[in-house]
Formats: structure tokens, C-alpha cells, sequence
């Protein structure tokens, strides 16, 4: 290479950083990123106590990594470059086809909850079902890439189910197997679908000796959902999920108690934004209760539960009169102190795997 060819390089490349450090000043920073479903850092606070401990050039760091300009977009080229390359595994999540799957990658408490789902059925004489739920890593195994890690959820539910005799086991791994060849789980995000939901509470029903109501007609009310594994992986060129609902709101309402808010089952306004799958019940919350007056039982149910339980409930409102569905990750009381104070009929734990082999405050079970 000549010292003309050299310098000309050399220029380019100045050019090149030059126009992204402009672009970085003279473009506002953003303080979400709708793709990647999360906060973006901002600018630090200067000190020199954070100077002198680190604390802020590590977060100046995140902050221009946050903000590079185009920063979605190049991220996605990057995916595209590896896939290219043969790539299939991506920040934990599997390419598999035209959908994606998550990893299990941390089973840390898995042991340690068994232990306080155990002591629950020992505290309380209501009795308790139990139904955790595989993820479409389980389900849909046979599509992941060979060789691809996967922790055998099928095993560990079996060994689960053998460590707990006082609890009613609802068999939601064989319901939702049974329905493998269904759209039972989204493309692009790790919650089951209306339609596994249904045959999650399916699944309930015939554990608790009652027959099921049948599915009927459902209602597309998104073409174009994008979910956490879209947003995690960096895979973009998926096509977009869609989302169905069964069950119409009717009489049905769902008191947010912490926000001391009252609505029906859905709430429409999630659907023009990232994350629609709130669009069931509103999202994550400390306590929801739902009644049905015109319920087919005038029953008391307490759903322990982690977010797949949102898209459950609308199928479980139409046979008991009242569900109060307590996420212990925000609202932290004895379980089966609640249960007793306000009368429930029946508990049900409903977590799914990925989630109940990590959850730090299971402890609250065994309370």
C-alpha cells in the first residue's frame, strides 16, 4: 500500500469517527429503547469521588454504548453478519427456523423452592395445585439446533412432582405436548399463547374433577407483536406475533389493588405499545383481583403466580367468582396467611419453569 493510499484510509476513518461524534452531540439521548424493551443509561454525574472509585468512567461507558448513535441498527447488522456466519445462538436465545427459544441457564433455587412449595401444603389445610408450566424449549425441543444445551424440564417436573405429595398435580407439561403441532407458545416472546393458556386452565379443570369449557371463537387484536426474545436476541428480521383472545370481558373486573384502579380483563392502550402482551389484566402488579358475579362457581381462588398467569386468567374468570392473583416478586406476605384471611376456596401455584428454578422469593410458600 503507497503513504497516499495510507493517508487516504487514514482520512476516511477520521472522517468516520468524526461523523459519529457529531451525530452522538447533535442527537437527543434516548432515554428507552423500544426494541430492546428497556431503559437506556444516561449521562453520569461528575464527581471525583466517582472518578477516583471507578464507578464513573464504567458508567460513562454504558452510557455511550447506550447512545451510540443508530445504535438498533447496527446491532441488527451485527446479528445479521453472525447468522451469516452460522450463528443460531443469540444472547441466550435459539434461532430456530422462523421462531425463538430461550435457554434455561440458571437453576440455581430449584431445589430450594420444591423445599417451600412442600412447606405450603404443609401450613395450610386449603388445598393446593400445582402446575408449573415447561417453556417452548420442553415443548418444542426437537426444534433447537443439535447439540444446543437444554435443561431437561421434563425430568426435573417429575422429580418435582414426587417431592411434593401433599399438592395436587395439574399435568400442564402433557397438555401443552399434546398440543406441540399448535401455536401454544409465541414466536418472538417466551410467554404461551392464549391458546397454551387455555390448555393450561384446561388442565386445572380436570385436576380439580371439573370439565373444562370449551374454547370457542377467538379475536385477533394484534398483527404485530414484538416480544422479549425479539428484543434480547437481536434477531429482527422475524415476522411479528399475533394475539388472540377468547374470552370477552362481559361482567368480569380486575382491581389493581395497588394502584387502586378498576378495569375489565384488557387493557387496549398496551396494544399500540412495546410490550402488548399487558394488554392481559395491565401487566405486572403486586395483587390483582378479579370477580365475575355471573361466574359458573361462586369459588375463591389464590393464583401464586409469575406473568403467564395474565393471559390465564380471563379463561379461570368465567368459573370462579373471584381470583386474586399475587406475584410474590412485589407484594411479599405469607401465603398461606393471605389464603386463610380472605377465604379462598383453593390455591394454585402457577409459575413457569424458567422462572420458579430461579424466583428468589418463593421463601414467602413456606411462610
Amino acid at each position: 500500500m503507497t503513504k497516499a493510499s495510507q493517508r487516504i484510509t487514514a482520512m476516511i476513518f477520521c472522517v468516520f469517527l468524526a461523523g459519529f461524534g457529531l451525530l452522538h452531540i447533535l442527537l437527543p439521548d434516548r432515554t428507552f429503547s423500544p426494541v430492546e424493551n428497556r431503559n437506556l443509561s444516561q449521562l453520569p454525574a461528575f464527581s471525583w469521588a466517582s472518578l477516583l472509585d471507578g464507578s464513573y468512567t464504567a458508567n460513562l461507558e454504558k452510557y455511550l454504548e447506550d447512545q451510540f448513535p443508530l445504535r438498533d441498527n447496527w446491532m441488527g447488522l451485527k446479528t445479521r453478519y453472525e447468522r451469516l456466519l452460522g450463528k443460531q445462538e443469540f444472547h441466550g436465545v435459539y434461532l430456530c427456523g422462523d421462531r425463538l427459544i430461550h435457554q434455561i441457564e440458571d437453576t440455581s433455587r430449584g431445589a430450594q423452592n420444591t423445599g417451600y412449595l412442600r412447606a405450603l401444603t404443609e401450613l395450610t389445610d386449603i388445598p393446593v395445585y400445582v402446575g408449573l408450566i415447561p417453556t417452548a424449549a420442553e415443548v418444542w425441543k426437537e426444534q433447537l439446533p443439535a447439540g444446543a444445551e437444554n435443561f431437561d424440564q421434563a425430568a426435573w417436573l417429575e422429580q418435582v412432582r414426587g417431592s411434593v405429595p401433599g399438592a395436587v398435580w395439574v399435568d400442564v407439561a402433557g397438555a401443552l405436548t399434546n398440543h406441540r403441532d399448535e401455536a401454544v407458545f409465541y414466536r418472538t416472546d417466551h410467554h404461551w399463547t392464549s391458546l397454551g393458556a387455555y390448555y393450561g386452565y384446561a388442565a386445572l379443570m380436570t385436576a380439580m374433577g371439573e370439565t373444562p369449557a370449551p374454547l370457542g371463537a377467538g379475536e385477533t387484536v394484534s398483527e404485530d407483536f414484538y416480544g422479549t426474545l425479539y428484543s434480547t436476541s437481536g434477531v429482527h428480521w422475524v415476522e411479528p406475533d399475533t394475539i388472540e383472545r377468547y374470552i370477552p370481558t362481559g361482567s368480569v373486573t380486575v382491581e389493581d389493588v395497588e394502584r387502586g384502579e378498576t378495569h375489565g380483563l384488557y387493557v387496549d392502550r398496551f396494544l399500540g405499545e412495546k410490550d402488548k402482551y399487558a394488554s392481559f389484566l395491565g401487566g405486572n402488579a403486586p395483587l390483582y383481583i378479579v370477580r365475575n358475579p355471573d361466574a359458573a362457581a361462586d369459588r375463591k381462588l389464590l393464583v401464586v403466580r409469575d406473568s403467564y398467569s395474565d393471559s390465564l386468567a380471563p379463561f379461570l374468570s368465567q368459573y370462579f367468582s373471584e381470583i386474586h392473583l399475587l406475584d410474590l416478586r412485589y407484594y411479599r406476605t405469607s401465603v398461606a396467611q393471605y389464603a386463610q384471611e380472605n377465604g379462598m376456596d383453593q390455591i394454585f401455584v402457577c409459575y413457569s419453569v424458567d422462572n420458579f428454578v430461579k424466583d428468589m422469593d418463593a421463601i414467602f410458600m413456606g411462610r
